[in-house]
Order: C-alpha cells, then structure tokens, then sequence
C-alpha cells in the first residue's frame, strides 16, 4: 500500500534532545548510529556538523524538501491545537511552554531541511519501511534508536513491533526504544509481550533518562545480545 505524505505527521527532534531521551554519552555519539523512523530530525545533521556518523531510516524521506515543509506547516497547527488543549499531559521542565516547543521543532525541520539533499546524496537519509529488511552489505552498527516510533502505536500490531526491532537488532548489537508508553502517555500495551518474546536471548532492561515531556515519559527500553 502506498504511503502517502498527508498520513504523516513530520515532527523531529534535536540531538540534546536525543541525547536525553537515549542516555547517549559523548563515548556513544562516536559509535556507528542508525536510527530508525527520524523524520524531520535535526539529530543526523547536527552529528554531521560535528563529525560523527548516523544513518536515518524513514519513510518521508522519498519526498522532497518542498512537499516536507509544506507537510510540516499544516501539521504544525492541528499538533500545537492539541499539546495547548491537553497541557496538563505534558511535564513543562526541559521544555518550558508550548511556544518554545513549537520554536524548538521549527528550528529542528529547519536544521533537517538545509542538510536534507546533501545527506540523501551521502546516504544518510534512506527511505524505508520497517520492518522490510535492509540491506547494508554485512554492514553492522553499534547502535539503533527508536524515536517516537516503536510500541508508541498499537493500532499497527504486535506483530509489527516485533518484526521491526528483529530487524534493527539483525543489523544493531544494541537498540533503544523512547518512549515506552502509547500516545495516551499510558504504559505501551505492546511493552509486556515485547520484553518476553526478546527476553531469552536478549539482555533487556528499562533505564530511567533525563528526558520528561509526556507525564510518566521518561523511561527506554534497552534490548542488547547477552554476553556469553
């Protein structure tokens, strides 16, 4: 089924916030990144800028500049309507009121924007769907992250969930998952059966970060091959 660009809800965030969100040490911004459903995330080109390597995996990217910004700017109202109708779902700590958070994402979309065609060209942006596999020639990567992505929508099944992180740990020696809740900013009714259907031959684990916005939001799922 063909993906079309008005399903999308273009919204990115920044490499602080990702460093938040992930627990990412500097030790870790010099590993080999993927990071899988990035959209319009500033975090690729703001790695770049500083040196270091990060693959980004969405499906938004077969469209271009224009049709993204374009996207963006009508998505950016409905989404600002709903976070100033329902702030009390929201913790106002690292992010401090729903205009700086509108700020902080236009300034992602236009950080990822200016980088979009160079890093398309230097394959740092890929278009894919999850959990189609992806071939990286024996390539494999230190780590795989999951940004709003992953057990955050249950409407696409259990069943997708898991095929998907198979895939990123196929390719990853270790992946992160943020947030772990549903878009209720309830625990993902996904997280359970998740756990126990990696737990025997994976190392897992639930590790508190420094990164709060939706209430109760501030816990990763780590999923690592255990060491023998």
């Amino acid at each position: 089924m063909k993906f079309e660009l008005d399903k999308a809800v273009p919204w990115g965030r920044n490499l602080q916030e990702y460093k938040e969100m992930f627990n990412l040490r500097n030790s870790d911004l010099d590993k080999d990144i993927i990071s899988f459903g990035d959209g319009p995330a500033s975090f690729n080109s703001e790695l770049n800028y500083l040196g270091k390597k990060c693959i980004s995996i969405d499906l938004i990217y077969q469209f271009t500049e224009l049709e993204l910004k374009e996207r963006f700017d009508v998505v950016k109202s409905q989404v600002m309507q709903q976070v100033r109708n329902n702030a009390d779902n929201f913790i106002w700590k690292n992010i401090k009121s729903p205009d700086e958070l509108e700020n902080l994402r236009i300034n992602s979309m236009s950080d990822f924007l200016k980088d979009f065609s160079k890093g398309k060209k230097e394959g740092r942006y890929i278009y894919h769907s999850l959990p189609d596999k992806l071939d990286f020639k024996g390539q494999k990567f230190d780590l795989g992250l999951s940004s709003h992505f992953l057990l955050l929508y249950p409407n696409l099944g259990i069943d997708f969930h898991l095929k998907s992180i198979n895939e990123m740990l196929r390719l990853c020696k270790e992946v992160r998952i943020f947030p772990i809740l549903n878009l209720n900013a309830e625990k993902s009714e996904m997280l359970d059966d998740t756990i126990k259907y990696f737990e025997k031959e994976y190392s897992i684990s639930i590790e508190k970060v420094n990164y709060e916005f939706q209430k109760n939001g501030n816990e990763m799922l780590t999923i690592k091959r255990k060491s023998h």
